[in-house]
């Protein structure tokens, strides 16, 4: 007994050792292991409404932040972690900060003070790695009131007068700030590009009376999908457009596209995946998902989402012809996908995808400014003949081009009853009980009454 007591203490002893030695020797193959943290890059930009730093690191952290008065400042402290970037080199000019500053607290622990000279609120959440992106730590400094005078987001509306009232146009320029979208060869931005194109769209709409264009982001910052929405019915807008560059794996595919949305199934498996990607911007674009509102939200917008897809359709079609006069077309017809970014229950919304900027030759295209130009002509000129044929009731455009009221309409190929309700800006529900009808149905010939209201 006492034999084997001895032995099993001896094999005790050798299984402890060489436990050690392994964990020594992971140590050793593995120094991250112990390392600290480093933030290896951090970028800054503005909006309208906050300033965002984005502090990009090797691996995930923990991190508090509380702010001090007197003098104004907002403090983050991370453990165990390194500020391996120059924060000297960023550009402060136009955000409520004025100095960054770091130092080692308790030798190892890292605190970032950031000295303000205007009233913020302070707010962080992480993001974990996602694809090529880093953990990144992401602050908001929300601007208070008495805080920085920023532009607003979009250029404001002018009031219209009740009778030929101008027809609003929200300009959506894709991704943008720390989401820059897909790079095509050469390192051409979809942000950059995208942004071009929708400055001279809106510059091109606001040259024609009749017509006012509200940019939904007017600079290089982020803005979330929800917020979009939200901004083009703030400033009630007849139509959204949002400017995009596609993007696939290979490099030989290419043309334009137009697509509406889908609460169903996609067109095509091509747009599902399209949509799936631009859907993922809200996370590469540093936006707290954590609200999950947001999901009942999507469920009630769905509901009251078929009255304005088929007029979305309908003006697609417009467009996709005249982008057809002048580049190559991915698909000559309209697609459509669950884009979260054109779930706006009661404007009809489009997302044009000018090109591919994953092929050499078309992202040579979309950074041409010339280029940049006829894709903007031709979107307004699609848009303009969408509304001359098919005017809202109430518009300069409708009383210049348009058809009375009182009158009849003979229903066209591919008229619906709820296209030909927005059409005349009437509620569809009055428009079937004026003409005694018994569903949704109308077909090609059939003339209906337009009521006055």
């Amino acid at each position: 007994m006492e034999i084997l007591l001895r032995m099993f203490s001896s094999l005790g002893l050798i299984l402890q050792r060489s436990i050690f030695m392994h964990f020594i020797l992971l140590l050793l193959l593995s120094p991250n292991l112990l390392a600290n943290a480093a933030i290896h890059e951090v970028r800054l930009w503005s909006s309208p409404d906050k300033t965002r730093l984005v502090f990009d690191l090797d691996k995930p952290v923990a991190h508090k932040i509380f702010s001090l008065k007197n003098p104004s400042r907002v403090v983050i402290d991370i453990p165990a972690a390194n500020m391996d970037f120059d924060t000297s080199k960023l550009v402060l000019k136009g955000t409520p900060i004025r100095l960054i500053r770091s130092a080692k607290k308790n030798k190892t622990d890292l605190r970032i003070v950031l000295d303000l000279d205007s009233n913020v609120s302070a707010g962080s959440f992480l993001l974990k790695k996602n694809g090529d992106a880093d953990d990144r730590l992401v602050l908001d400094l929300k601007y208070l009131k008495g805080g920085v005078k920023k532009p607003t987001v979009v250029q404001t509306a002018k009031a219209q007068q009740k009778k030929q009232r101008n027809l609003i146009i929200a300009i959506d320029a894709g991704h943008g700030g720390e989401d820059p979208g897909a790079t095509g060869p050469g390192r051409v931005r979809e942000k950059r590009v995208v942004y071009a194109i929708a400055k001279k769209l809106a510059a091109k709409f606001n040259q024609h009376k009749g017509y006012k264009a509200v940019m939904i982001r007017s600079g290089d910052y982020y803005v979330g999908l929800s917020k979009r929405r939200e901004l083009a019915r703030k400033h009630n807008a007849d139509l959204f457009i949002s400017i995009h560059a596609d993007a696939f794996t290979s490099p030989q595919a290419h043309g334009a596209s137009v697509y509406a949305l889908s609460n169903k199934g996609s067109s095509s498996s091509f747009a599902k995946f399209l949509a799936q990607r631009e859907n993922k911007s809200d996370l590469f674009g540093g936006v707290s998902i954590s609200d999950k509102d947001h999901i009942l939200s999507s469920v009630l917008l769905d509901l009251s989402m078929t009255y304005k897809m088929d007029a979305s359709l309908d003006v697609g079609k417009y467009v996709l012809k005249e982008m057809g006069t002048f580049t190559h077309l991915h698909s000559k017809r309209v697609g459509q996908a669950a884009f979260a970014v054109l779930k706006t229950p009661d404007i009809p919304s489009l997302l044009i995808e000018t090109g591919f900027i994953s092929n050499p030759k078309e992202a040579k295209n979309l950074n041409s400014r010339v280029y940049q130009q006829k894709m903007a002509d031709a979107i307004f000129t699609g848009v303009n003949r969408y509304f001359k044929a098919k005017p809202l009731d109430g518009t300069y455009i409708a009383a210049k081009y348009g058809k009375k009221r009182g009158k009849s309409y003979i229903v066209e190929s591919g008229d619906t009853l709820s296209g030909i309700a927005v059409r005349y800006n009437v509620p569809m529900k009055s428009l079937r009980k004026h003409n005694r009808l018994s569903s949704n149905s109308v077909r090609i010939g059939q003339v209906l009454k337009i009521p006055s209201t």
